[in-house]
């Protein structure tokens, strides 16, 4: 597994499995950056349900930035082991984050973009 950020997926997107890890703000009013994961080594028995994996994990990212977390935890429950495990820290840290504001919900507006400083 590798991970780029930012436009340089453009490069990469059409030979390799992309998925979206997370959007940091630069530091930089306004200016965001996006985390990608480069899937290697996926099993081959897992080739077959990479589309439906790719998607589930895509709609997963879209429904976290809505703050449809049960459909997030649902997904991760459903992704966690797949992709030769080369996600689930990932899905770990982000089941984490989603039960700590489902339990202490932000005071401020929630935005999904992190800051870099936080991350």
């Amino acid at each position: 597994m590798q991970i780029i950020f930012g436009d340089s997926v453009d490069l990469v997107k059409e030979r390799f499995t992309v998925v979206e890890l997370d959007t940091f703000q630069t530091g930089q009013p306004g200016q965001t950056i996006t985390a990608w994961c480069v899937l290697n080594d996926i099993p081959l028995m897992e080739l077959p349900a990479i589309p439906h994996l790719k998607k589930l994990h895509d709609d997963m990212i879209e429904q976290y930035k809505q703050q449809n977390f049960q459909f997030c935890l649902q997904a991760i429950e459903k992704l966690r082991g797949h992709w030769d495990g080369q996600l689930d820290t990932f899905y770990n840290d982000l089941e984490q984050r989603i039960n700590v504001m489902v339990d202490c919900p932000p005071t401020q507006p929630w935005t999904w973009i992190r800051s870099l400083a936080a991350a």
